[in-house]
């Protein structure tokens, strides 16, 4: 006997050892509980041994002794999934779910599917639900509600998302992540001065954090104030991450602030040659129009309205140097 083909029937051996005193236990149950507990540790060990077929049929089994048992709705669409059965698998997820509406797996498990069909609006709600339902289970951890709040952020929830992130901070105040998130959540609200806050707050945990010391200077540089110790905080930020195209951009528009155009000029096109982004587009023709290159201006316009189609402030700048 080969030494794979022994490793083989040493696996079936115990799988079938482990299942007949499974089994033993299971016929002090009542025989329809019983029934569906064999089929479903038979599916189990024709799964370890990759007979998916069998292992569904086995599922099948157990499910028409038990209809309530969520778990065997969820084993099942791992099965299919196996078999590249999608649609399937959905159905039987979506079966566990009806069983277990606070279960956490079902949508988790949803959400990668519908993640790898591109369906990223479904996806995420199945993951904001399994999300939900977690922090349930478990509501001190700060980590299940920080995926949350970024999920709200993300789809512009930005209620939901501040709340989240104030009931993260509630349970542990001196989280980083958490108060730079809120920043972030602020700064999309227009609420500049709690913004500002929650970064300070971010800097004083952590003296080195890149995004908040680039988040704090390109506040103030859009403020026109505090613009040599933005500099200091941009510069300090591009000291971890030279090549950021963000951060590269954030310094430019302090120079711009400064009147240094010259420098905010090699800075913005910099940026522009590291990321594709409207903004740094829209701060670069900003300088080009200071400097009297109102070609340039208008070129760099359009070029990003052909890669961002329908962004309402390229439009209008456009425009106005139409006009």
């Amino acid at each position: 006997m080969t030494s794979k083909l022994r490793r083989y029937a040493s696996g079936i051996f115990f799988c079938l050892l482990a299942a007949s005193i499974i089994l033993n236990k299971a016929y002090a149950l009542d025989k329809k509980t019983s029934y569906a507990l064999s089929h479903y540790i038979m599916a189990g060990v024709y799964e370890g041994l990759d007979e998916i077929d069998k292992a569904i049929s086995e599922y099948n089994k157990s499910l028409k002794a038990d209809r309530q048992n969520c778990i065997v709705y969820l084993r099942m669409a791992v099965s299919y999934i196996k078999q590249d059965k999608n649609g399937l698998a959905v159905e039987k997820l979506n079966e566990a779910i009806s069983c277990d509406p606070d279960g956490v797996e079902p949508h988790v498990i949803l959400a990668l599917l519908y993640a790898a069909d591109d369906k990223m609006d479904s996806a995420t709600s199945e993951y904001e639900i399994a999300l939900k339902n977690a922090s349930k289970l478990d509501p001190k951890n700060i980590d299940i509600y920080k995926n949350l709040g970024l999920i709200y952020f993300r789809q512009n929830k930005l209620d939901a998302a501040e709340n989240t992130f104030k009931l993260i901070i509630s349970i542990d105040d001196k989280d980083i992540d958490t108060h730079f998130y809120l920043a972030n959540v602020y700064d999309r609200q227009s609420k500049y001065k709690l913004a500002e806050q929650e970064l300070k707050k971010t800097l004083e945990l952590n003296p080195d954090y890149p995004e908040a010391l680039n988040h704090l200077g390109y506040l103030y540089a859009q403020e026109s104030r505090n613009l040599d110790q933005a500099e200091i905080m941009i510069k300090k930020a591009l000291e971890f991450s030279p090549d950021n195209g963000a951060f590269v951009d954030s310094l430019g528009w302090v120079y711009f602030k400064k009147g240094n155009y010259q420098k905010a000029l090699e800075e913005l096109e910099k940026a522009s040659r590291l990321l594709e982004d409207p903004v740094i587009y829209e701060h670069l023709s900003e300088v080009y129009l200071k400097t009297g290159d109102k070609a340039k201006a208008k070129q760099i316009l359009e070029k990003a309205i052909s890669i961002f189609p329908g962004n309402k402030i390229i439009e209008e700048k456009l425009n106005e140097i139409k006009s």
